[in-house]
């Protein structure tokens, strides 16, 4: 809607409306032919509308802003603009609220192992982990950080939101919520132990005291499984394990000790890949050093 104070006679303005061709799908442009014969009067863009000065598939023109004023516009004579009815809108404040709220909720859903969840049996129980009980208050810490912000920090650009996103939104926060709490508040979860897995399965072909090398083969336990694919997987859950942890701190000394640590245990899984290969004729050829398929 564009509201003015100014008389309509001086401005000998005319409207006409451009119906739905095949170029233009679903939207209705309206093309407002303005003389620039304006007086002191002001034209103000209402929000609620996405005004657009030419943006759309006859014209590269650059956008207009909510703010703007069309009598201070650097135009000629005449002007043109389009706009695009958006539909429905939701606020941002709004979307992100309700983006927020919900993984903070479906988590504890399965946290505290809800009767449909798991099953009767495991209602209500608790993890023997706790590693489990850290990763529920920092996915909660997460996320009620993010509504904090939302309500005193946020500052928005655009005031509203197509309220069909929210949808598209939801599903993304919501969806991934639920599934990653799923295997983590699981009752059959174990704390990363992948390392621990393979030092253990290096030490049984050892186990009778013996300096003699030995293929060494994945067993029942699925964190040996990584032996399919890399000579070294020790070194790749090692590796894995300080890229997740620069991750989380985010910290520049934590990422270049991981870089060095990469590289130096990348020249040590090189060196007993090709040790392996040497010594034995039936070597898997699908391994790889540390890197499966790639290094």
């Amino acid at each position: 809607m564009i509201s003015s104070s100014c008389r309509i006679c001086p401005w000998k303005t005319y409207i006409s409306a451009l119906f739905p061709s095949s170029k233009i799908d679903h939207f209705r442009f309206l093309q407002i032919q303005v003389l620039k014969n304006l007086s002191s009067s002001l034209v103000a863009v209402e929000s609620s509308l996405d005004w657009l000065f030419g943006k759309n598939k006859q014209t590269n023109k650059q956008s207009l802003r909510n703010e703007e004023i069309l009598q201070h516009l650097p135009v000629g004579t005449t002007a043109t603009l389009y706009f695009k009815d958006l539909g429905p809108q939701i606020g941002w404040t709004t979307v992100f609220l309700i983006e927020y709220t919900g993984p903070l909720f479906i988590y504890f859903l399965f946290y505290f192992r809800m009767p449909f969840v798991y099953g009767l049996d495991e209602r209500f129980t608790s993890s023997p982990h706790p590693v489990v009980n850290l990763a529920c208050i920092c996915h909660s810490f997460h996320y009620i950080k993010r509504l904090i912000e939302t309500i005193f920090v946020h500052r928005f650009s655009h005031g509203t939101m197509p309220l069909r996103n929210i949808v598209k939104n939801c599903l993304y926060y919501w969806g991934f919520a639920a599934w990653l709490a799923y295997y983590i508040n699981h009752p059959l979860y174990t704390p990363p132990s992948g390392n621990f897995s393979i030092h253990v399965a290096l030490s049984d072909l050892r186990r009778d005291g013996s300096k003699t090398r030995k293929i060494p083969y994945p067993t029942k336990n699925p964190f040996t499984w990584l032996f399919f694919f890399v000579s070294c997987p020790n070194y790749t859950y090692e590796v894995g394990t300080w890229i997740s942890f620069t991750i989380m701190t985010q910290c520049v000394p934590v990422g270049l000790f991981t870089l060095l640590c990469f590289i130096q245990m990348t020249i040590w899984a090189k060196d007993k890949h090709y040790t392996y290969l040497r010594e034995f004729k039936d070597y898997p050829s699908v391994r790889m050093p540390i890197i499966p398929f790639l290094l």
